[in-house]
């Protein structure tokens, strides 16, 4: 009889077995999978346990909570290293660079599934929301705002991060037209100078001045 991978033998210490990398990948995918369809809020670890077929306490061991889980969800879809190529070349063009490579990560499969799991989650919860902005503007961006050398990086992040969740919000989620159905390069084009100046422009004296914090929400 064949042993479930997640169930440990008598005297078989718990924790990294055999294969281990494997479930963690199937678990991750399911996750997704749930987070596309159900949200955040619609998810557990019981039901991603249940669903990938082992116990809750394998996915509590690769990924503690159900935060941890959606954190890990986010850096597969998007990982930060992705963006590598954005900083070859002149800060004059990193703008465009930026949106161009943005663009071809979500137009590829399956990371545009991944990423649709996400945003749908972070429409729908808003601590999803906040780890979403925590990564992109804690994680994604620095070397690219490291690369470009400005003041206030800070707020820059958060301007470009808007920018580009806003872009793939109406191009790929809501399906807003004309947008959806715009050629890549065109989109590249029309929104790059936006995203240049974010990164590289004068703020004005109003922003410049703010804390970069997002405003508090109240949840009741």
């Amino acid at each position: 009889m064949a042993v479930d991978e997640a169930t440990p033998r008598p005297g078989q210490r718990t924790g990294r077995r055999p294969g281990a990398t494997q479930s963690a990948d199937v678990i991750l995918d399911v996750a997704l999978q749930q987070f596309a369809e159900h949200g955040f809020g619609g998810v557990s670890i019981r039901s991603v346990a249940k669903t990938a077929k082992v116990d809750p306490a394998l996915v509590r061991h690769f990924f503690a909570t159900k935060e941890g889980l959606f954190a890990a969800a986010i850096r597969d879809a998007l990982p930060p290293d992705r963006l590598a190529p954005v900083m070859e070349g002149d800060v004059a063009g990193i703008g465009e660079r930026l949106v161009r490579t943005f663009l071809e990560i979500w137009e590829t499969q399956p990371t545009r599934d991944k990423l649709f799991s996400i945003l749908r989650s972070a429409v729908t919860h808003e601590g999803a929301a906040t780890m979403v902005r925590g990564f992109v503007e804690g994680e994604l961006l620095p070397p690219v705002m490291e690369a470009v050398g400005r003041p206030r990086a800070d707020v820059r992040a958060g301007l470009v991060g808007a920018q580009l969740v806003g872009l793939a919000l109406t191009r790929y989620v809501v399906e807003t037209q004309p947008m959806a159905s715009l050629q890549v390069e065109m989109v590249v084009q029309a929104v790059a100078p936006t995203v240049q100046h974010y990164l590289t422009g004068e703020l004005p004296d109003a922003v410049s001045e703010t804390t970069g914090q997002p405003p508090s929400r109240s949840l009741a």
